[in-house]
C-alpha cells in the first residue's frame, strides 16, 4: 500500500515538477519496487513485506502504466501533428470573441441584424468626416454598434465652446487635436474596434481615402466641404450619408447615386447665397439637437450595412425640434446633375450593402 501510494504521489507530483523529472522518479521508484519484492532479497523480506504488493502485482501494473504511458504520450503526438498541419487561415483572425459576443447580445436578439448582420457590421469600415457636433454622437454609437474599421478626419482642436454639444470631447482635452480626442473616447468605449485617425481637412489631395471605406458619413458645418465630399463619393461610387444642423432644426439622407438614388447635389444643385444658412456659430443651436441627429446617421449606417430596414436612400428627414415635428420627403437623381450624372450604376437600385 505505501509502494502505491508513493508511485501515485510521484506521478501527481508533475504538477509541481518537471513532466520528465516526475515520470523518471515515478519509474525508479517502480523499479525499486520490484527489485525487493524480487526473490534476490533475503527471505523474509521485510522491506518488500512494508512496501505491500508481489511481484507479479507490481508487474501487471507496470504492464498497465506503459500502456496508459503509451496513450497519453501518442494523444499528444497527434495534437502536435495535427496543429502543424492545419493551415494558417483556418482560424479567423476576425472571429468574435466571447466578450465580444457579450457586448453585442442585444443586436445578435434581433431578427433584422441577428449574428449575420453583426458580423457584417465587424467586416465593415466607415469614414466619419468631421468629428464635431454631427460626428461626436456617430462615432460613439458606431463605435458601441461593432462596425470594425473606423476612421475620422478633421483638423480642427477642441476648444471649449465645443463642449456644450459635441460629447466625444471632455474638457481636460481642451487644445488636443479633435481626432485624437475622438479615437481616445472611442478606445475606451470599445476596445474591439480598429481606429484611425487623420488629423487633416478632407481635399483633393486626401482623396484616396474615400476609397478605402464602405461608407461615409459626413458631418462637417459648411457648404465647400459637403459638395467636395459628394464629389469623392460620387467618382469613388461610394454611399454618403450627409446631416446638416441649424439653431432647432436638422436634416438627413442617404446620398447613393452608384445604387439608383440621387446624390447631395442632385437635392441641393446650387449653393445658398451668403448668410442665408448661417454656421452655428452665427447662430447658435440647441445642444442636443446634433445628438439626435448624430445619432440618427450612426443608426442609417448600422441599417445599411446589415441591409436592415428602410434606409434614406431617395428620401431627405427634416426634424425641427423646437416643435417636435419631422417630415420625409422624396428625392429623385436629376438627369442634368453636374456631379452625378454620368457616374456608372455599379449595382442594383434595390442594393442596400457597400462593397468591400
Amino acid at each position: 500500500m505505501i509502494g502505491l501510494l508513493g508511485f501515485v504521489g510521484l506521478v501527481l507530483g508533475r504538477r509541481f515538477l518537471p513532466a520528465r523529472l516526475a515520470i523518471g522518479m515515478a519509474v525508479v521508484w517502480w523499479g525499486l519496487l520490484v527489485a525487493v519484492q524480487s526473490p534476490i532479497f533475503p527471505q523474509p523480506n521485510r522491506a518488500g513485506a512494508i512496501l505491500g504488493g508481489s511481484l507479479s502485482a507490481w508487474l501487471m501494473f507496470g504492464a498497465v502504466a506503459v500502456v496508459v504511458a503509451g496513450y497519453w504520450f501518442g494523444l499528444r503526438a497527434l495534437r502536435r501533428k495535427v496543429s502543424a498541419r492545419r493551415p494558417v487561415d483556418a482560424i479567423d483572425p476576425k472571429a468574435f470573441r466571447p466578450a465580444e459576443l457579450e457586448r453585442y447580445a442585444r443586436h445578435i436578439m434581433l431578427r433584422e441584424i441577428g449574428g449575420a448582420g453583426q458580423r457584417k457590421l465587424k467586416d465593415a469600415s466607415v469614414l466619419v468626416v468631421g468629428a464635431g457636433g454631427l460626428g461626436s454622437p456617430a462615432l460613439l454609437y458606431l463605435a458601441a454598434s461593432g462596425v470594425g474599421r473606423i476612421g475620422v478626419i478633421d483638423a480642427d482642436v477642441v476648444e471649449n465652446s465645443n463642449l456644450q454639444r459635441q460629447v466625444i470631447h471632455t474638457d481636460d482635452r481642451i487644445g488636443m487635436p479633435k481626432v485624437q480626442s475622438a479615437v481616445a473616447a472611442l478606445q475606451a468605449l470599445n476596445p474591439f474596434v480598429d481606429l484611425r485617425a487623420y488629423n487633416r481637412r478632407l481635399d483633393a489631395t486626401t482623396a484616396a481615402l474615400i476609397a478605402e471605406y464602405n461608407l461615409i458619413l459626413d458631418g462637417t458645418d459648411n457648404f465647400d466641404t459637403r459638395y467636395l465630399v459628394n464629389r469623392l463619393c460620387v467618382a469613388a461610387g461610394k454611399p454618403l450619408i450627409a446631416a446638416a444642423i441649424t439653431q432647432w432644426e436638422g436634416q438627413i439622407s442617404l446620398y447613393d447615386p452608384a445604387r439608383g438614388g440621387p446624390c447631395f447635389e442632385c437635392v441641393f444643385p446650387n449653393r445658398p447665397a451668403d448668410g442665408m444658412v448661417p454656421t452655428c456659430a452665427e447662430a447658435g443651436v440647441a445642444a442636443p439637437l446634433p445628438g439626435v441627429i448624430g445619432t440618427m446617421m450612426a443608426m442609417e449606417a448600422v441599417k445599411y450595412l446589415t441591409q436592415a430596414g428602410e434606409g434614406l436612400r431617395g428620401r431627405l428627414m427634416i426634424y425641427d425640434g423646437l416643435y417636435s415635428e419631422a417630415r420625409v420627403i422624396a428625392t429623385k437623381p436629376r438627369a442634368d446633375c453636374a456631379a452625378c450624372a454620368d457616374a456608372p450604376v455599379a449595382l442594383a437600385a434595390g442594393h442596400s450593402h457597400a462593397e468591400s
